[in-house]
């Protein structure tokens, strides 16, 4: 049994990772609140429209576990395949994560009903699809009481979209160093003038950072209880905000070079389709339930992968606009792939309380297979990792994947070398091989392109 390590902050409950699947108490002290969420049907609404990660009470008895606290109720959940944080999405995912937040506090607010926060932590994806995961967030609605989630909703979700919207910088990795959001302060600091000028940034921003400023700790707490929000004006708030959101775009001048590598790729035709063939017999022989795919791109062999049989693409880039591309066109195809946002060569540790709260990379899951695909030299060559660590690396992750080896008379690593010293004599297929041959056996290989790409398809020993 292991405490979930994010899971502690609420009196009312904590989540429980036990063989293999995930129970959340609920304490004497949110029982009454549940079970008035709970008996006005809105939990199972959502479950039922896939806003909400399934859930069944069963009897504590039935786990044969003995529980430190007292608790009136255990909740069996939906286990999701892979939990990811909202510094790992890029501009698209967070805004589809926002949208479902608002959606359900809108539903929630018809029966009487709201969220007693707004962290984007409580909304997860399955495949390209947000949820939401925390059934103890909800609690009965006081006439006439403010959103007290707002400031929050704001610094964990509006504030790092207007950032990449109206600053054209992405929002990772400041929230990766700074896991309550982007303030009010920071961003009204960064805004040039003439972008305040909007209504709803002056409300939602200028006038958050204002308040802020001028009233802090105790005194700021001292003037809520006497003032009154009208349900009316609260529901117009969270419809303006999301009418708002979805409205938002990644500014058009963020171009990228991989973003046109992708659609002007040095492969033709042919190649391209011999490539396909090699992942969808690699995938229709694994089987897997999970694949990674190390520096996917726009998502071409994500869908490859999901296409030949895999149940679930979780993919990385260091690219936010590639990845926005990848995710729209999952969602518009209803495909289970999830990209998100990774420096390879510095993927997200553990951090938060204890450094533990939040997991790192390879804490959260182990796949079943991954791709890495035109990754290495970029890893080798580009960031100056050693062959044989870079090799190591790639190989550890999962128990069997396919690799791609690009050589130095490769258009795509000439163009690395254009304008740097060639100080990597050990860069050769050779190397290589013997290094993967070390980890790995390798089951396939098939040359691509005059130059020598190869693709070759190992199983770790």
């Amino acid at each position: 049994m292991l405490n979930d390590p994010g899971s502690f902050r609420d009196p009312a409950g904590v989540v429980l990772h036990i063989d293999n699947k995930i129970y959340r108490t609920v304490t004497p002290f949110g029982a009454e609140q549940y079970e008035f969420v709970r008996n006005s049907g809105l939990l199972d609404e959502l479950v039922q429209e896939n806003l909400l990660v399934s859930y069944k009470e069963i009897d504590p008895n039935s786990i044969h576990y003995n529980f430190k606290d007292k608790i009136s109720y255990l909740l069996e959940h939906q286990k999701l395949d892979f939990i990811s944080y909202p510094y790992e999405w890029p501009f698209s995912v967070l805004q589809a994560a926002a949208l479902l937040h608002l959606k359900i506090h809108l539903k929630a607010l018809e029966k009487g009903i709201t969220l007693s926060d707004a962290t984007a932590f409580n909304v997860q994806f399955d495949g390209s699809r947000p949820v939401f995961i925390d059934h103890l967030s909800f609690r009965r609605y006081r006439e006439g009481e403010l959103w007290y989630g707002h400031r929050q909703f704001c610094e964990e979700f509006l504030n790092p979209l207007l950032f990449q919207a109206l600053c054209g910088i992405p929002h990772n990795a400041w929230y990766r160093s700074s896991l309550d959001g982007i303030t009010a302060n920071d961003l009204n600091t960064l805004l040039p003038w003439y972008r305040k000028c909007s209504l709803n940034v002056f409300f939602h921003v200028t006038l958050h950072a204002y308040f802020q400023s001028k009233y802090h700790g105790h005194q700021a707490q001292a003037k809520i209880p006497s003032r009154k929000l009208p349900l009316i004006t609260f529901k117009k708030m969270l419809i303006g905000l999301h009418d708002w959101i979805k409205k938002m775009k990644v500014p058009m001048g963020n171009s990228s070079i991989w973003e046109d590598y992708s659609k002007n790729t040095i492969y033709r035709s042919d190649e391209t389709k011999e490539k396909q063939i090699f992942i969808r017999n690699y995938i229709e022989s694994i089987k897997p339930k999970v694949i990674w795919d190390l520096g996917c791109n726009t998502g071409e062999y994500s869908f490859n992968c999901l296409d030949s049989g895999a149940k679930l693409v979780i993919g990385f880039d260091g690219d936010t606009n590639v990845l926005d591309i990848a995710f729209l066109k999952a969602r518009k195809e209803n495909k289970s792939f999830l990209p998100l946002y990774m420096d390879i060569t510095n993927p997200s540790p553990s951090q938060g309380w204890a450094e533990i709260e939040r997991q790192g990379l390879t804490k959260r899951q182990k796949p079943d297979g991954l791709l890495a695909l035109a990754l290495l030299h970029h890893l080798a060559i580009g960031r100056n990792i050693p062959l044989q660590d870079a090799v190591n690396w790639i190989v550890d992750l999962a128990p069997t994947g396919v690799i791609e080896f690009v050589p130095k008379n490769d258009p795509m690593v000439k163009k690395l070398l254009a304008l740097r010293e060639d100080i990597f004599p050990n860069y050769t297929e050779v190397n290589f091989t013997n290094f993967l041959n070390k980890k790995a056996r390798v089951i396939k290989e098939k040359i691509l392109t005059k130059e020598g790409r190869k693709l070759l398809w190992y199983d770790r020993q």
